[in-house]
């Protein structure tokens, strides 16, 4: 990065983030603000989330290639992690690394208030993310998951029920 592209500091207050809305039907909604690419970071993806209770931001997924972690700062909620669940609160941290359904994740608010926490993940390209819920795969590449969406290239989501063998449609 070049002198002139570096943030004027290294350093953010997260109360002076401006927070973006994303919901989706009744279950998902969040406020959220990228941390770590404004500041300079590419292999390092950080985002503050505010949820309202009984919301989640994402669906019940997990990262192939990406590990996350959950710093919670304020609120209740749950995680969901495989096929268990654990109660979440300020001062927690959840680690969740890549791999299958056996590590799966969705942080749930619970509690009365919004549940805050700073997102932080690897940023590995390209990543596949399952849906144990609904049955989907995601294909990202050219940029990862939250990472800069001008630089995909491939941006997929199919059921798995759909998959086709690998050699079909292939003149023999």
């Amino acid at each position: 990065m070049t002198q002139d592209r570096m943030p004027r500091s290294p350093v953010v207050t997260l109360d002076d983030l401006d927070l973006s809305p994303q919901s989706y039907g009744t279950r998902f909604h969040a406020a959220m603000a990228a941390i770590a690419a404004p500041l300079g970071a590419t292999h390092l993806g950080a985002r503050l989330v505010e949820v309202p209770p009984g919301k989640a931001a994402w669906p019940f997924h997990a990262h192939h290639a990406n590990d996350e972690m959950f710093i919670i700062l304020s609120g209740t909620g749950e995680l969901r992690f495989g096929p268990d669940r654990y109660p979440v609160a300020a001062g927690m941290v959840a680690v969740c690394p890549a791999g299958g359904a056996e590590t799966a994740h969705q942080v749930i608010a619970t509690g009365t208030e919004p549940l805050r926490y700073v997102a932080v993940s690897t940023m590995r390209e390209p990543d596949v993310m399952a849906y144990p819920d609904s049955g989907k795969l995601t294909v990202f590449a050219g940029a990862a998951p939250g990472g800069d969406k001008a630089k995909r290239r491939v941006a997929s989501s199919f059921r798995t029920a759909d998959a086709v063998d690998y050699w079909d449609g292939e003149e023999p």
